[in-house]
């Protein structure tokens, strides 16, 4: 059951980002933007962690799940550290994340023979 759950949240939020993507003239880079503040501004004000709460991964793993990692990261660390913990608790939070792609992305730049667009 929890598959699909997360399977049907996730889905929904692609659903979105699709609809926005057809409908609007924006580039996926304007939508991973507005996913990305959209999870920190809904992570901020508690409506993202009922959503994250029923469909985990399906909740957690788009980009808008990390938004949401960085703000209750920043609010534990502002909660415990001050202001500068603010800044450290949202990079600790999310501080996998952010390694797993800088490792990923470094081993595609040595696999692959990037070609600059003419």
């Amino acid at each position: 059951m929890e598959y699909l759950k997360a399977f049907i949240v996730g889905g929904l939020i692609c659903v979105i980002g699709q609809i926005i993507l057809d409908t609007t003239k924006l580039t996926p880079g304007h939508i991973l933007v507005i996913f990305l503040t959209s999870g920190v501004i809904l992570g901020a004000i508690g409506i993202y962690e009922p959503l994250v709460k029923f469909g985990e991964a399906g909740a957690t793993v788009p980009i808008s799940g990390f938004g949401y990692a960085l703000s209750k990261g920043a609010i534990e660390g502002a909660k415990s550290k001050g202001v500068i913990g603010a800044f450290v608790g949202g990079l600790e939070a999310t501080a996998g994340g952010i390694a797993a792609a800088i490792l990923f992305g470094y081993i595609m730049a040595i696999v692959s023979e990037p070609k600059s667009k003419n």
